[in-house]
């Protein structure tokens, strides 16, 4: 377990390509990291393989929330590599972002699952254990300042608003935040693997690949 979480370490201290090594701002981040690795604020901690920070530029303009990493995001020690994140790097290129360019985190930074057999199967984080881990997310923030965050859905936009929303509600429009910046809801991609019709796939795929053009657009916008 410790090569896996050093591995895990390794490959979120590379993700940091545009600050310099020696800045204040990537030692507090790094710091941030190290402390989240050491997290028991639930009882999460006691099962997953190791914490799963976010990763990415520090002055990246968006910050893509999730809800929680998965099976093989645990293993691996990085947030979005498994299937969903197959599906966001996908959206991503098609809207004309480069996911090197944003910083991608959880909710929620363990993983919480249901063991059948050898397989751990999602088990969706539940009110409390989201609350534990929004203080994690708050230091993110913080540090990074994206003038938009995006929630991958309804557990991610629990954790940024503070209570539950409907995303079909609140979709495609820029919410305030405590701070005066903004967040907008979307889908989370493993959503869209759900579907079971190929024609409802397609459509929740357009959908969200113009919600990451709307966003791009809106960043682009206040980042100026």
């Amino acid at each position: 377990m410790a090569d896996i979480a050093s591995e895990g370490l390794k490959h979120a201290l590379e993700a940091e390509r545009r600050i310099e090594p020696g800045g204040n701002l990537r030692a507090a981040w790094e710091k941030l990291l190290k402390d989240a690795r050491k997290c028991t604020r639930c009882e999460l901690y006691k099962f997953g393989t190791q914490t799963v920070f976010g990763e990415g530029p520090l002055d990246a303009a968006i910050m893509f929330v999730g809800e929680q990493p998965g099976d093989q995001e645990d293993i691996a020690g990085r947030p979005f590599v498994g299937p969903a994140g197959a599906v966001f790097d996908e959206a991503l290129e098609k809207a004309g972002i480069h996911r090197s360019s944003v910083y991608v985190t959880n909710a929620v930074k363990h993983f919480k699952f249901v063991a059948k057999g050898k397989r751990r199967i999602h088990n969706k984080p539940d009110a409390g254990e989201i609350s534990a881990c929004r203080w994690w997310i708050e230091h993110e923030r913080e540090l990074i300042r994206p003038p938009v965050t995006v929630a991958l859905g309804a557990t991610a936009a629990r954790s940024l608003i503070g209570k539950t929303v409907t995303i079909g509600k609140v979709r495609g429009e820029p919410l305030a935040l405590e701070d005066g910046s903004e967040c907008w809801v979307t889908v989370h991609p493993s959503a869209l693997l759900r579907m079971p019709d190929p024609e409802a796939r397609r459509e929740g795929r357009a959908l969200f690949v113009r919600d990451l053009k709307l966003i791009r657009a809106r960043a682009a916008k206040l980042a100026r």
